[in-house]
This record gives C-alpha cells, structure tokens and sequence, in this order.
C-alpha cells in the first residue's frame, strides 16, 4: 500500500516543452474578429487536411494546413515523425518536423517563410526523463520546467526578456490559467489571468474570466453542434484603455 501511494504521488514527466505553455494558453480565449471557416478532412489515419477561410476587416485570407504523424510510437501515446505546414495565400510557410530519436530523446526542426523570404529557423533537442524535459534550443534557452498531475509551472529566461505560465486544472470541469511576460524591446510588462468552464451535457466550451493588465477583457464560447459535424465559436473582447470592442465568431466543419 506504502509504495503504491508513493509511485501514485511521484511526478510525470511533463511532456514536451512548447506544450507547457500551450497548456496555459488554451485556458484563454482567443480573439475573434470578423469570420472564419475551418474545414477540417482526415484523409488517413496518418495524414489530416485543413482549409481555412478568415474575411474581416482587412483583405479576406485563406490558408492551407496539412499534417501528418508516422508509425513511431512513444510511451506518451504520440506517434512520429510528425511533419507540419502551412501556408496562405501569399506563399508565407511555418513548417517544422519532429522526430524520435530514441525512446526519451526527440530532435525538432522548425522554420517560416515569409513570402519567398526565408524568416526564422529553430532547432531544438528533447530529453525525456522519468518526471521532468530538458530542452537545448538553438536560440532561446529554457531554464526550468516543471509538472505535476493537476499543474504545469514554465519559466523562459532570454536576451529578449521573461515569460512564465502556471496552468492549474481543478476538477474536469475547471482550469486555470495565469501568465506573466516582460520584453526587454519594448519595455513593457503585462500580467493575465483567465479560465477555462467544460459544460460536456451541452456539448460546449466556456472560456471566460480572461483579463490582462492592459484592461483587456474577453470571453468566448465554443458549441458543438451535434449531431452535424459543426462547432460554433463565439467570441467578444473589450480594451477599456483604447475604448474598442471586438468580436466575432468561427464555423469548424469536421
């Protein structure tokens, strides 16, 4: 009973290290403005499609995304090599590729394009223990990560400044999310808070609550339409500073 309590409380290990923030992030609404259609299309079972259509205030946009994970599969449940892109109308590309190197060692490559410029490039190597990530990034260093079952706490420290993100999910229907970013450019500092309401009965998605220290605040709401294949997004934020209002809403075929 001793050691089963025990292994019960030992820490797992957090995943990779670009999902600890994702994990924060997806507790806060997004902003919507004017109005998009996503059409989602899985080919196969190793290789998924997405059209994607936003017409807002400026020139209406569209882009191309394709994905697609291999037969590798690690203890986490995910699959590699995984290859990712996408590009718009304009010929601007963001792909990367990751691969599993071994069991705990993952290597990822990423790079964008900015019409036919070549933009930014990133290279990284993984390393995958029993209850924590260690990341080498060619660029931007990682200091510290750190997860347990219900939270995940993440520091970046760089030339650029600090950005830190604590997630804390409650029961399964609450999660919380709290964000801190400071920019050595631009010499600002901002501080958000948000969380995130499951409601499964109604087939919906609550995000609400999400406020910044720039006073800008936002709620949004996500309704499965069942039983079409439709989800529904509706979403308002408020900048009292600016004294502007948006919102919009987003129709994802899949």
């Amino acid at each position: 009973m001793g050691n089963a309590a025990a292994a019960e409380r030992r820490l797992r290990n957090p995943g990779s290290f670009e999902r600890l923030h994702r994990r924060c992030k997806e507790v806060f609404p997004q902003q919507l403005e004017g109005v998009k259609l996503i059409i989602n299309k899985h080919l196969s079972s190793h290789f998924q499609a997405a059209h994607i259509i936003h017409l807002s205030s400026m020139l209406p946009q569209y882009s191309f995304k394709a994905m697609y994970s291999g037969d590798q599969e690690a203890d986490s449940g995910e699959t590699f090599p995984q290859l990712m892109g996408e590009i718009d109308g304009s010929g601007s590309l963001n792909a990367q590729c990751v691969v599993m190197l071994s069991n705990r060692i993952r290597a990822r490559a990423a790079f964008q394009t900015q019409q036919e410029r070549f933009q930014t490039w990133q290279f990284d190597t993984q390393y995958h223990g029993d209850s924590f990530t260690t990341t080498v990034t060619l660029g931007n260093p990682d200091i510290l990560n750190q997860s347990a079952s219900q939270w995940i706490g993440t520091l970046n420290i760089g030339r650029g400044g600090a950005h830190a993100t604590y997630y804390h999910r409650a029961n399964d229907q609450v999660q919380v999310g709290v964000g801190f970013e400071a920019s050595t450019q631009t010499q600002e500092t901002t501080f958000s808070f948000g969380y995130q309401l499951d409601i499964p009965k109604a087939n919906a998605l609550f995000r609400a609550g999400s406020l910044d220290s720039n006073w800008v605040v936002g709620a949004a709401l996500e309704k499965r339409l069942a039983p079409l294949p439709l989800t529904l997004a509706l979403g308002a934020f408020i900048d009292h500073l600016k004294n502007k209002l948006q919102y919009g809403f987003t129709v994802t075929v899949c």
